[in-house]
């Protein structure tokens, strides 16, 4: 298995797609009436939902990816300047309309008007939250204007995270990440097996924390086995832990980190094609919630299914004007004034 740090002939964006596309699928069947156990992977395994899963993994990936960023270009202000440009721009956009598009027309536009507070509405934004706005969707389950949003300020704060880890130096004492990656996994199986929820913040940084050992470790990672029976027998694994409440997220984020970057660096001709097209995960995973409610709101009698068929084009749709028209531009502005690095466009 090869895990280059600055392979460009890899499969990201349509892993990043994919993991998009299967959010919307799990939202689907919640936002339909509340029942979750509809959801496909809870109701194969009873432990994640195909939404747990896929933010899980984007936090894997953003994981190595970000620590690979900080080490190739290990300048606070420039690193600083690209993830602000990655993040804000096309959560700015999503948010504002979110809150004065998506949100009048789901509530009596009227009352929306009257009740809009401005100043929390602002002050959500710059904290990369989920829009402030006065209640919409009523009579609806998870009656939120959009209730993807929540991840992406603690993304942000994984950010952060690199960037004073980058600082200490305790990247280039690679050792020191491994160890808190470690302690995070074994903080996961403690508190799960005292018969407590793990906290998102615990689960997506212990993903986030795993995907950068990987990356800083990655010659090593490079020698292990990746015959099919190896593969085989590590997606067994994972498969059997995803049935364990307790053991389902720490595997995830170990054993299945590593299948997940064999699959991003796996040689598949076929997908060239989908490794050329724009990276709209972004924006289908800022959009997709908004799109679902939205559909329902008007056709309350659409099956979970007919939901996702019908949401997952109009979010791709979003998702590449958002790139195009946001998201693209911002990201030319990020060595602007800089030594032009090899930093991946994405990231």
């Amino acid at each position: 298995m090869s895990l280059p740090g600055r392979e460009r002939a890899n499969n990201f964006t349509p892993l990043r797609l994919l993991l998009a596309l299967l959010v919307l699928l799990a939202h689907a069947p919640e936002l339909v009436d509340g029942d979750r156990q509809r959801e496909p992977l809870t109701w194969l395994f009873g432990t994640l939902s195909f939404g747990e899963f896929a933010v899980d993994c984007f936090f894997l990936l953003s994981g190595y990816l970000i620590v690979q960023s900080w080490l190739a270009a290990p300048h606070a202000a420039a690193y600083l300047r690209k993830r602000v440009l990655r993040i804000y721009p096309g959560f700015v956009v999503a948010a504002l309309v979110c809150g004065f598009i998506v949100g009048p027309l789901g509530a009596d536009p009227a009352a929306y008007a009257a009740q809009f507070w401005p100043g929390g509405f602002v002050t959500g934004i710059a904290l990369l939250q989920t829009p402030v706005v006065p209640p919409v969707f009523a009579g609806q389950p998870h009656a939120s204007v959009n209730g993807s949003m929540w991840t992406i300020s603690l993304e942000f704060a994984c950010y952060l995270t690199v960037l004073a880890a980058g600082l200490a130096g305790a990247l280039r004492r690679r050792h020191i990440w491994l160890a808190a990656s470690a302690a995070l996994v074994a903080g996961a199986l403690a508190w799960q097996l005292a018969g407590r929820a793990l906290p998102d913040l615990a689960r997506l940084a212990m993903c986030f924390f795993c995907g950068g050992s990987f990356y800083l470790y990655r010659e090593q990672v490079a020698c292990w086995p990746t015959g099919f029976i190896t593969v085989t027998l590590v997606a067994i694994a994972l498969l059997a832990a995803l049935g364990s409440r307790v053991l389902a997220e720490p595997a995830l984020a170990t054993l299945g980190c590593w299948l997940l970057l064999r699959a991003a660096f796996a040689p598949a001709p076929a997908l060239a094609p989908l490794r050329r097209l724009p990276d709209v995960s972004y924006g289908v995973y800022l959009y997709g919630w908004p799109v679902q409610k939205l559909l329902l709101w008007y056709w309350p009698a659409l099956s979970p299914w007919a939901l996702f068929v019908l949401a997952a084009p109009l979010a791709i749709a979003l998702g590449a004007a958002s790139w195009y028209l946001v998201e693209k531009p911002c990201l030319a502005l990020r060595d602007w004034g800089w030594r032009k690095t090899r930093d991946s466009p994405l990231f």
